[in-house]
């Protein structure tokens, strides 16, 4: 069995206090409608595990009966930090499930297709992450408006989601996370701490997410609504 877990459980403090960037509108859906859609038309997901925040599940619950998200099997309430909310939906994985893909429900441009390929490379090689190759010349600033040093580019990648993995590896790597109080900001972190690889996989440009309202404009651009 291969599950997605879709995490919208946060607060964005970029598009202002308190609001909740996946279910602000995009077009006539709401933007965790459209990663919803996805995972539900990609061929490779048996099943998602939905978090959010605690006083959305209810209108979780009605926004994935809308829009015919039967494959959501379970809709639960996150934690303080996404580091929490992820933990808590492994928790609500069956025995079964053999591999996992996590998702920011912020990033509504995610194709089926993106997300196969993370799940391929996951079964081949224990992880796959989407990552997008940076090519603008990169500065580092030690303080101000200073550059310090012009960096490498031509090692870096910007690192997104859906973030597939084989599930024993990733509850290995959490529970060392767990362990040694670390804090992380997505899972490909954990596996790095647990000393594993971690394989990429290139996902287009459009695969953005949501952090500011000229991000949501960009967004209806991408995906034409």
């Amino acid at each position: 069995m291969i599950f997605g877990i879709i995490v919208a459980a946060g607060k964005s403090e970029r598009m202002g206090s308190d609001v909740d960037k996946a279910f602000l509108s995009l077009g006539t859906r709401p933007v965790l409608a459209y990663s919803l859609l996805a995972f539900e038309q990609c061929p490779m997901i048996d099943g998602v595990v939905l978090v959010v925040r605690k006083d959305r599940l209810e209108s979780a619950r009605g926004l994935a009966k809308i829009f015919g998200c039967d494959k959501v099997r379970k809709i639960v309430a996150g934690g303080s930090s996404r580091q929490a909310s992820v933990m808590i939906g492994l928790a609500e994985l069956g025995d079964d499930v053999r591999t996992v893909v996590v998702h920011d429900g912020a990033r509504p441009c995610v194709t089926s297709d993106l997300i196969c390929e993370t799940i391929k490379s996951a079964k081949r090689h224990g992880s796959g992450v989407a990552a997008v190759k940076i090519t603008d010349t990169i500065k580092e600033v030690d303080r101000g408006m200073v550059v310090a040093r012009t960096v490498d580019r031509t090692k870096l990648w910007a690192v997104q989601t859906p973030q597939a993995f084989k599930v024993e590896l990733l509850n290995q790597a959490y529970e060392n996370v767990k362990k040694k109080k670390l804090t992380i900001t997505d899972e490909a972190s954990s596996i790095e701490a647990l000393g594993e690889d971690v394989h990429l996989v290139p996902a287009p440009l459009s695969n953005i997410k949501i952090t500011t309202p000229e991000d949501l404009a960009l967004a209806g651009t991408i995906l034409k609504v």
